[in-house]
């Protein structure tokens, strides 16, 4: 499909990308309906509940309920808000988290968009988000908005940086910004040739920093629900406020689909003798494992306080990313090189 796209644009053409953008939407909206209800199912199982357990067999149109009664519910905007700020705001948080989708690679034919700068049409784009979070939190007119705006802007833009710099040592080892070529630079037949090993110092950086970009447990200070009542959407509700719900779980499929893509092989098989398995499958396993790991993380970890966060992002991550990108480039010239 990837190949196909990158011929030349008709009118033809113009019309079935944008069916494949409104069926690929559907199968994220679909993850996201889901993959809220596995999360709290998983957390209800981890802290010996029930979970979700009434609305349709097992519960399974639990989420279902509650989207279609988030989409009924009254429109309100405050009388003293920025009545046009205030309503770009959960636009403009959504659009780029579903933009960064285009560029993940799900097999060596399976993609949308193969730029040769991917990962970098990645980390810039995500980055808008943040000035989304903000503007919704300053145009709600309230102070609890304003401070949740002002912690998301400190924590993420504080977090984008260890974040990119993690990624600096597989850039180094793959020789490309291009996602498909990382991938296929760890075909080696066996796991240990996946990133995760030699840039173990990078992925732990990566996973850390990708939590807080999520704004999620640990990291949930900008909608610290028990000090600012729900932060930077507080004043938000029916469907603007799904809107940034509906961001935040499209960042985590984003999350889950590149950490498998720059760490964990993307489509590879785990050893030589697994290759007949097709690729999807590898990606799929690997995608729901990450996806399962951050709910894990939910249900484990307590929130922890603003200085611990700035701290740890400015005095531990940092430095220890710029390691990896110094130990990695030494790594490179003495074993690869020489």
């Amino acid at each position: 499909m990837g190949a196909w796209l990158n011929g030349p644009m008709t009118w033809g053409n113009a019309v079935v990308i944008f069916l494949w953008g409104a069926v690929f939407l559907m199968i994220v909206l679909g993850f996201v309906t889901y993959a809220i209800y596995f999360e709290r199912k998983v957390i209800g199982w981890m802290q010996f509940r029930q979970g979700p357990n009434r609305v349709g067999p097992l519960g399974l149109l639990q989420t279902v309920a509650d989207i279609f009664k988030l989409l009924i519910k009254e429109d309100t905007i405050p009388r003293k808000a920025d009545r046009l700020l205030f309503m770009l705001a959960p636009v403009l948080a959504y659009v780029p988290a579903f933009s960064v989708l285009a560029v993940i690679p799900y097999t060596q034919k399976l993609y949308f968009a193969d730029l040769n700068v991917g990962l970098l049409y990645y980390v810039a784009l995500s980055g808008i988000s943040t000035l989304a979070i903000v503007l919704g939190g300053w145009a709600s007119n309230n102070k609890y908005a304003l401070l949740g705006g002002m912690r998301s802007a400190a924590q993420m833009i504080s977090y984008e940086v260890p974040l990119v710099i993690s990624v600096v040592g597989v850039i180094l080892l793959s020789g490309s910004l291009n996602l498909r070529d990382i991938v296929e630079a760890q075909s080696g037949g066996w796991f240990w040739n996946w990133n995760f090993l030699p840039q173990i110092i990078g992925f732990a950086v990566f996973i850390i920093a990708a939590v807080s970009e999520l704004n999620r447990t640990p990291f949930d200070l900008p909608e610290a629900e028990s000090e600012l009542v729900a932060g930077y959407h507080v004043e938000y509700s029916g469907f603007r406020f799904a809107f940034f719900m509906l961001t935040e779980y499209v960042y985590v499929y984003a999350i889950a689909a590149l950490t498998t893509v720059l760490f964990l092989g993307g489509w590879q098989a785990p050893a030589p003798f697994l290759e007949f398995v097709p690729g999807i499958l590898w990606f799929l396993l690997k995608f729901v494992f990450v996806v399962f790991f951050l709910f894990w993380i939910r249900a484990t970890f307590p929130r922890i306080r603003v200085d611990q966060l700035m701290g740890l992002g400015w005095k531990v991550l940092l430095p220890v990313s710029l390691l990896n990108v110094f130990l990695t480039a030494v790594y490179i010239e003495l074993f690869i090189k020489g």
